[in-house]
């Protein structure tokens, strides 16, 4: 592996390095959650935490971790003593709502991760049952950067009983955010 600079990587190139390390050691993960937020917002929300879905034992997952420096700080989370970024590891599968499994995932470089659409989903579910402002917003970030498919979102938003918040969603996009 080349040098790295812990202190200044940003979120997208610290996700594909984890990613690929992952990979070489045999271990297959998807991004999840606020990272893929990030990446797709080109950093507008900066999550401090990646988060990604594999099968791999914690063992495996220690024993990959620890040869780049990230130590287990408890069960499913990792750190870096140099890295302002955390490495989390939640149990699958990748749901989002109650849509399960998701089978499909965007690739960049050796980085797997949510399609925006399932990311926009993904925000939205936080919105729909916690009632989350915040989330609103990461969804909204998301939609205004990359292609969604609205549709689906709609549909989705239908199947989770939150078609009511899907309106809103769509009513802030189409006004441009906020």
């Amino acid at each position: 592996m080349k040098k790295v600079n812990w202190e200044t990587i940003d979120i997208k190139e610290l996700a594909i390095l984890i990613s690929a390390h992952l990979a070489k050691n045999n271990i297959s993960a998807v991004l999840v959650g606020g990272a893929c937020v990030s990446i797709y917002s080109n950093n507008k929300y900066l999550s401090m935490d990646l988060d990604y879905v594999s099968f791999a034992t914690l063992k495996e997952l220690k024993n990959a971790m620890e040869k780049i420096g990230f130590y287990q700080k408890s069960s499913r989370h990792f750190e870096h003593p140099n890295c302002r970024f955390f490495i989390e590891f939640p149990p699958g599968p990748i749901a989002i709502g109650q849509e399960m499994p998701i089978k499909e995932f965007k690739e960049i470089k050796t980085l797997t991760l949510l399609t925006p659409t399932d990311c926009v989903k993904d925000r939205l579910a936080a919105y729909f049952h916690w009632n989350d402002p915040q989330s609103l917003e990461q969804a909204l970030m998301v939609a205004q950067a990359q292609p969604v498919d609205l549709d689906n979102v709609a549909r989705w938003s239908k199947a989770e009983g939150a078609s009511d918040k899907f309106f809103r969603f769509e009513s802030l996009f189409k006004k441009g955010g906020k």
